[in-house]
């Protein structure tokens, strides 16, 4: 089933990490043509009604420093080289009103709305300048932290070091807000959840979480930050990743964490495990659209209607849930949202207009930021000075 009145955002899609194994070639891997090893081409992306895409300028928390920053930027050119090889199917976005032009014009044939987020603090390397800079080159959110906890913020997938934020930590929220990016709460943890949404003086997005009542995994989001989403006028993008949203491949992944831990390997270390995984006696069960339609309907309840959003990490995972194979795929989740009961208003909210609005906000609360504050010159080892003698 198609749904003419619907044009998605989506709030997460790693396909520039999956160009990066043949150098940012569209040469040699046209998404123009089929590429059936990966999850997005331009046909699937038109054939799932995409308006709107936020591409993850990824790089992994295993690097560090300059290192981080290059690789972003990297990731950064590959975008724009991407815009400009295929001009009539997308279009680079840096507003709230572009946004909205996208997927107004993409409906009927015009260029996808392509937006950046940066997945993880680590890509600023500790420094408000490095920030500003991915703000000039468009990057349009950060995710305070991937797997790895930063110098100033707790990930959701590490021990905890700093109760949520340091001094640091919110400052990189508060300059965020002054320049109009999008705060990212996905990857951290709870503490950093809630100290994110008590200085941020902006909405928040969540890029890619689904709901940790329905699979208890600590990438979802609990109930009391979901039910926070109201006052702070933020969205939760629900993901699709088998293990966020099925508990049964939760509990798979627990099982084979377990044996591979018994086996010698390190379970943070993610292509020995991938590769573990592979090989694992027990199949991976198959997560199902069902269970991901469990989830947002779990957010409309907590968050409510006006809070919720897709972000399905396309190209950022190795499997995804039955019926929801690729990019081209978002009408099945819409038409499950349907026959539950969903109206036309809140299929429309969820596709883009609660991502626009939250943007949009975003934008708003920084014009008004920056009539008052200038660009923040802190830096972390002043914010963050330890005490001599402890």
């Amino acid at each position: 089933m198609t749904f003419p009145f619907l044009s998605v955002v989506d709030g997460h899609n790693d396909l520039p990490w999956a160009m990066r194994t043949v150098n940012y070639d569209f040469g040699v891997r046209d998404i123009a043509e089929h590429q059936p090893q990966m999850h997005t081409d331009i046909a699937r992306l038109r054939a799932g009604q995409v308006g709107g895409q936020f591409w993850s300028v990824y790089v992994p928390s295993s690097l560090a420093g300059d290192s981080a920053v290059t690789a972003t930027f990297e990731q950064i050119d590959a975008v724009y080289s991407m815009i400009e090889r295929y001009p009539d199917q997308f279009e680079l976005v840096t507003s709230g009103a572009g946004l909205t032009a996208a997927v107004d014009g993409a409906g009927s044939g015009g260029p996808i709305g392509s937006l950046m987020g940066a997945e993880g603090g680590h890509s600023i390397n500790n420094s408000l300048g490095t920030l500003r800079s991915l703000y000039r080159a468009g990057v349009r959110y950060m995710t305070l932290t991937h797997n790895d906890n930063t110098a100033w913020a707790d990930a959701a997938t590490a021990e905890p070091e700093h109760d949520g934020l340091t001094d640091f930590g919110r400052e990189v929220v508060r300059e965020m807000n002054r320049l109009g990016m999008l705060v990212d709460l996905s990857h951290v943890a709870p503490a950093t959840m809630h100290a994110a949404l008590d200085v941020s003086e902006a909405p928040v997005i969540f890029s890619h979480s689904s709901a940790r009542a329905i699979c208890d995994h600590v990438r979802d989001v609990p109930d009391e930050v979901l039910a926070r989403l109201a006052d702070n006028g933020g969205t939760c993008m629900i993901t699709f990743v088998p293990d966020f949203v099925s508990p049964r491949v939760r509990e798979w992944s627990l099982q084979v964490k377990q044996a591979a831990e018994d086996a010698g390997v390190d379970s943070l270390d993610w292509p020995a495990m991938k590769e573990f995984r592979a090989g694992y006696g027990v199949p991976q069960p198959t997560a199902t659209l069902d269970e991901v339609v469990a989830h947002a309907e779990h957010v409309r309840e907590v968050a409510g209607i006006d809070h919720i959003g897709v972000g399905g990490d396309f190209d950022g995972v190795g499997s995804l849930p039955e019926g929801l194979q690729d990019v081209s795929a978002y009408p099945n989740l819409f038409e499950a949202l349907a026959e539950r009961g969903w109206s036309e208003e809140d299929l429309l909210k969820m596709a883009h207009g609660n991502i626009i609005r939250t943007f949009a906000a975003a934008e708003a609360r920084a014009a008004e930021i920056r009539t008052t504050r200038g660009p923040s010159l802190a830096r972390i080892e002043d914010l963050d000075r330890v005490p001599a003698g402890s």
